[in-house]
């Protein structure tokens, strides 16, 4: 009997399921119609330079001393776009540098670190950029590249190889056309000139929406040195370094090892304090070089080396502040200051958890002042804290003291500051003395717009 009911009861399963696959057909049909009227803004190729851009455009930069610099189309990934950049330095240059940690760098960041502090400063050196292909994760056929590029721009310079420094950003995974680049270097050697530094900041880009570059001049007994600088990055970009290639010029005679004192030291208050989206890249290089034609620096404890620092120190953070500024897809630039942590460390990372989290970052995209998920980023970041020590600011107005909303505190007055484009949030933990600041911007949809489009 059990047998007989069981093949009884097939024609009715069946019937069900048939039921069950008409409905789901029904749906998918309607989703697809729904989907087919919501425009695909991901595939818009148009650039739209960020509401955050310096309103007075690309600074206007001075000539370096000893600097050659001179652009091209090499078709590297993209026709009819300026990909690369090539870079000549007067003999008794020396070059400092910082570099991403990623454990999965690239053979040019790799390349740069090994030269780094050796060969013979007083025949010179270059830089070579290319932007559209990382050369990352391209194994030893990425490591040829390098070589490749590197012994055909010592040949056309006259230079050592060890004297020549690559830089790639773009897609990772690719290998790299540098056939292409090998191409270019005689047009680029016989283009190079000491005006071009608004150009090579043009060719470094990927989804940048502007070009970003900044500069200095400061008195060094009695004469006047020239710091000039350019960058990119929008995306992929968090401390360790913050995808992001800054180029650094100065004509200051100055010592390698004093040199790169100082750029380690100001990289981790400019370039190490930035975060966009908390992904570290794999090509992450900051080059620093000095021509040496300009005044010297003999002692680093007189009052115009600690001019000169200040002033590299500005170009840096200026540069760093462009980059969060350039975020993809960013509408707000926003400064995170954590004071009263248990040391410097603990602030850090405080900052770094409000900075880096999405719930945080959509409400200011948002405009919502959500002091709440302010909280939870403290709570979770693994910095000592006391809830009922917790205080928050925007900007002048106090939101909470002691671990309660502040009693003076209204809510439309925290909305009316949130539609600001530059914000500043405190937080000030009680603790300690421990203090540190963190630049961070928004996250809204175009950041999934232009990272969902980004390889076609």
């Amino acid at each position: 009997m059990a047998k007989k009911t069981k093949k009884a009861g097939k024609p009715e399963k069946q019937k069900t399921d048939k039921l069950k696959a008409r409905k789901w057909k029904a749906r998918a049909k309607a989703l697809k119609a729904r989907l087919a009227s919501v425009p695909l803004v991901a595939k818009s190729k148009v650039s739209v330079v960020s509401p955050l851009a310096p309103k007075d455009g690309f600074p206007v930069l001075p000539e370096i001393a000893g600097l050659e610099l001179a652009t091209a189309q090499a078709g590297v990934r993209y026709q009819n776009r300026t990909d690369v950049m090539l870079a000549r330095l007067a003999p008794g240059t020396v070059i400092a540098g910082t570099f991403t940690r990623s454990a999965t760098r690239s053979a040019a960041v790799l390349d740069c670190q090994a030269k780094l502090g050796k060969g013979d400063e007083s025949t010179g050196a270059a830089i070579l950029v290319n932007s559209g292909n990382s050369n990352a994760f391209t194994g030893a056929r990425g490591r040829e590249s390098v070589n490749a590029l590197s012994a055909a721009v010592a040949a056309r310079l006259d230079l050592p190889e060890n004297r020549v420094f690559t830089s790639s950003t773009g897609v990772i995974g690719e290998p790299l056309p540098h056939e292409r680049i090998e191409a270019a270097l005689d047009g680029l050697v016989t283009g190079l000139s000491p005006a071009t530094l608004p150009d090579a900041a043009r060719a470094i880009m990927t989804t940048d929406t502007y070009p970003k570059g900044a500069m200095a001049e400061v008195e060094i007994n009695g004469q006047t040195a020239r710091i000039a600088g350019i960058a990119k990055g929008s995306g992929m970009i968090a401390p360790d370094m913050a995808t992001m290639l800054v180029y650094i010029f100065t004509d200051v005679k100055i010592g390698q090892k004093q040199l790169q004192s100082l750029v380690s030291r100001l990289t981790d208050s400019s370039f190490n304090s930035i975060t966009v989206d908390s992904d570290t890249s794999t090509s992450d290089t900051l080059l620093v070089a000095a021509t040496g034609q300009g005044p010297a620096l003999e002692d680093m404890r007189s009052a115009e080396a600690k001019a000169f620092e200040r002033a590299l120190g500005e170009v840096m953070l200026n540069l760093a502040h462009q980059v969060v500024r350039d975020g993809e897809g960013a509408t707000k630039f926003v400064g995170i200051t954590v004071s009263g942590a248990a040391d410097d460390a603990d602030a850090r990372r405080c900052a770094l958890a409000i900075a880096n989290s999405p719930l945080v970052k959509t409400a200011i995209a948002g405009e919502d002042p959500n002091w709440g998920r302010i909280v939870m980023a403290v709570g979770k970041s693994g910095a000592a804290a006391d809830r009922d020590r917790l205080g928050i600011t925007f900007g002048d107005i106090t939101v909470a003291t002691a671990g309660l909303v502040d009693p003076d505190y209204r809510e439309e007055d925290g909305a009316a500051y949130m539609q600001n484009e530059d914000l500043d949030i405190g937080v000030d933990l009680g603790m300690g003395n421990g203090k540190a600041t963190i630049w961070t911007c928004d996250l809204t949809h175009r950041y999934i717009d232009i990272n969902a489009d980004y390889r076609s």
